[in-house]
């Protein structure tokens, strides 16, 4: 039976000489798997270009419970990128949270809201002409609330040190080492509450925002089975510098 869906492509793995199994996030059936056939051939209907990281798109496809890969009829980009691809800031940075994606959503069945946050911040990365470069930042902390493991954000005047185990605003030093003391738990929080369109307002240093994302992914690591170790940030973070 055939099926109309958006999709965010998540990864692309060779199969044959012209074949790939793509990993696509749909927002009708979660993270699917689909074979698609003759992709590097000169007039194939879905073309490689189409199957980057994060890319968009609308799909007709064939769809049937407990089989592990899919098939897709039609597919095309939607809506089509006019500043990610060209931007080398805005094309890292989609490579970085593509990857922390996959890591985190593979698990997730079908989850619309989950979709809709991921599509609509991607929609918005290209269409800004005035990116903020602590987009993935807030993307990232944003993105935690989806999948249930939000910081909260109630703290009493006496509670300076916000613990990243139990995610929560503490008044004494954690025994641990996962914390961030008062300033950059202020910035965490801000960027997790600051509208994406809003966030010039928070401005920080180049070692403050490394030091922020490397909290961030250990958060991703202590509540995320399975994350694993994320490296394309060292690539951003010379971008960026």
């Amino acid at each position: 039976m055939l099926h109309k869906t958006r999709g965010i492509v998540l990864k692309t793995t060779l199969y044959s000489e012209s074949s790939v199994v793509v990993q696509i996030f749909t927002e009708k059936f979660g993270i699917q798997s689909y074979m698609i056939n003759g992709v590097k051939k000169p007039r194939a209907k879905i073309r490689m270009n189409m199957l980057q990281p994060l890319h968009l798109v609308e799909m007709v496809v064939y769809h049937k419970t407990n089989t592990t890969i899919q098939r897709i009829s039609e597919l095309r980009p939607t809506p089509i990128f006019s500043t990610i691809p060209y931007d080398i800031v805005k094309s890292t940075m989609v490579i970085f949270l593509n990857e922390v994606l996959y890591k985190s959503i593979r698990q997730q069945t079908t989850d619309e809201h989950l979709f809709g946050f991921i599509f609509n911040a991607v929609c918005w990365l290209d269409e800004s002409s005035a990116m903020n470069v602590n987009f993935h930042l807030s993307f990232l902390l944003k993105l935690s609330r989806f999948l249930g493991f939000a910081p909260s954000t109630q703290t009493k005047s006496d509670q300076s040190y916000f613990d990243l185990q139990e995610g929560e605003f503490k008044s004494r030093i954690p025994v641990h080492p996962d914390f961030l003391e008062k300033q950059e738990a202020a910035l965490f929080i801000s960027l997790f509450e600051q509208p994406l369109d809003q966030l010039s307002s928070i401005k920080m240093e180049n070692k403050v925002r490394r030091l922020i994302l490397e909290k961030i992914l250990r958060y991703y690591e202590l509540h995320t089975a399975s994350f694993g170790e994320v490296r394309s940030h060292q690539v951003l973070e010379e971008v960026l510098s």
